[in-house]
């Protein structure tokens, strides 16, 4: 069974087929299990197609005479011309960027997807972790609490995921307000001073993503979504032991839908 998850970079590489064949079958197999990842793929293909056919005309145009490089080395050997050598650079970086494969920078984030759920995390956890006096507004014998607010805040059931056997014990959380709708923080800790936090809501774009790597600054995450609902597991630490924290998660969430 592939441990390896599927992320972003795995699905642009895909829709523009340059992963190698193994590779290329494992994203096929996940799209076939996750329709909504697959539509959004579809998408992605779209897009990548107009962007081609946009740019066709550009990258099938001849050289300008400008920029024909033995008029380039002239020009540069001319006394006084300094500044003819800024344009040419100029214009070369802007035909590359023209031409070249741009698609996984011109397919920016969705608003409201995996990757601002990632910059919410982390600022949570930058706000929060660090926090020694009031990190968590309940704390862990106040879970009941917790639940319930969160629950109806969220206007789904919520649990807290157990990660005690991992080495991480409940610290307690807080309910928190962002730009996409309210959402729930849960902030664990392994008794050496390492926090870690997790932020859920509802997603309104990617619904359905898997497990993606990201570093925002000093802070790395494990961001993913299933089912609309939408987790990032943020901290000081690195993928090695965000990973199967991350893991354990989502098995734990799916156990309970």
């Amino acid at each position: 069974m592939n441990t390896r998850p599927i992320t972003e970079d795995d699905l642009h590489a895909y829709v523009d087929q340059a992963l190698d064949p193994a590779r290329q079958a494992e994203v096929a197999a996940y799209l076939e299990q996750h329709p909504e990842v697959a539509r959004r793929v579809e998408v992605y293909a779209s897009q990548r197609g107009e962007l081609r056919t946009a740019l066709a005309p550009l990258a099938e145009a001849p050289v300008p005479p400008e920029l024909d490089l033995r008029r380039m080395i002239a020009a540069r050997r001319r006394p006084g011309a300094p500044w003819l050598q800024a344009v040419a650079a100029v214009a070369l970086v802007a035909l590359g960027g023209a031409g070249g494969w741009s698609l996984h920078g011109a397919v920016g984030p969705e608003p409201g997807g995996i990757t601002t759920l990632a910059q919410e995390a982390a600022d949570n956890y930058s706000v929060y972790a660090a926090d020694g006096v009031h990190p968590v507004e309940f704390k862990a014998d106040e879970r009941a609490e917790l639940v319930s607010l969160a629950s109806r805040r969220l206007e789904r059931p919520v649990d807290v995921p157990e990660l005690s056997d991992l080495g991480y014990r409940f610290m307690g959380g807080r309910v928190l307000a962002t730009e996409h709708g309210p959402a729930v923080m849960f902030m664990y800790d392994n008794d050496r001073g390492t926090r870690l936090v997790l932020l859920s809501r509802t997603m309104k774009a990617d619904q359905d993503a898997p497990i993606a790597l990201h570093r925002l600054g000093s802070v790395a995450e494990c961001a993913w979504a299933d089912k609309g609902i939408g987790y990032s597991l943020a901290g000081h630490a690195n993928s090695d032991i965000l990973h199967p924290l991350a893991d354990e998660i989502r098995k734990q969430v799916a156990g309970r839908t």
